[in-house]
């Protein structure tokens, strides 16, 4: 699978990057003892690396927060997902727990300041595009109750059939990870300022967490 970045997009931001990997044969668990414990080691590593003085000045936030303000979302009201991250373990809460994959994914988001996204490859229809959304297009995020009207020209993510999330900070309640899903597709979210070298190396580190916690061994 794949995705497209439509030329309405790059010619508003030419330097933005996704990365898109593929995981099979995924086994979703509600909890992992490994995991949790794991969950610990990074908490320790947050709060030996950051401070909440710190994190306006991480060069991968400010670039999350300079495309957030571009596309039309306050990131001092909703911040860019590894930094929210961070400011939660610093502020002596765990992180949410889903399930295994996304813990995992979370982690990985955390550890590399990149955002990340994971969807179910069975509930996808065909390549993926980025766009800039509609004014007709509803979308129904994760956790919400009801779909939100867009307001056209929202920076989304669709399939062949419908939206899968608003990029980079929201993702759609159909398409998530659950603990029946098999197989799962990662993207790597970027933003202009963020090379793709930095990109990469964040997809290598999901990829090892995902496989480690969430792909038996044969």
């Amino acid at each position: 699978m794949q995705i497209s970045i439509s030329k309405e997009v790059v010619a508003q931001f030419p330097n933005l990057k996704v990365l898109v990997h593929t995981i099979d044969n995924v086994k979703v668990e509600k909890y992992n003892a490994e995991l949790e414990n794991f969950k610990m080691q990074v908490y320790q590593r947050v709060r030996e690396n950051y401070t909440l003085e710190s994190l306006k000045d991480v060069p991968a936030f400010r670039a999350y927060r300079d495309f957030f303000w571009k596309i039309g979302v306050d990131p001092t009201k909703t911040r860019p997902a590894a930094e929210a991250l961070i400011r939660r373990i610093l502020g002596g809460k765990p992180i949410p727990q889903i399930n295994t994959l996304v813990d995992a994914y979370n982690l990985a988001s955390i550890d590399t300041e990149i955002a990340l996204a994971v969807f179910d490859m069975a509930k996808l229809r065909g390549n993926l595009e980025m766009r800039f959304a509609t004014s007709d297009e509803s979308f129904l995020g994760i956790g919400m109750e009801k779909p939100m009207a867009l307001n056209g020209g929202e920076v989304v993510v669709s399939d062949e059939e419908r939206l899968i999330a608003v990029y980079p900070y929201r993702d759609a309640d159909h398409s998530k990870i659950t603990e029946n899903s098999k197989h799962a597709l990662l993207l790597v979210c970027g933003v202009p300022g963020l090379d793709e070298q930095i990109l990469a190396v964040a997809g290598k580190v999901a990829l090892n967490y995902i496989t480690k916690f969430c792909v038996p061994t044969s």
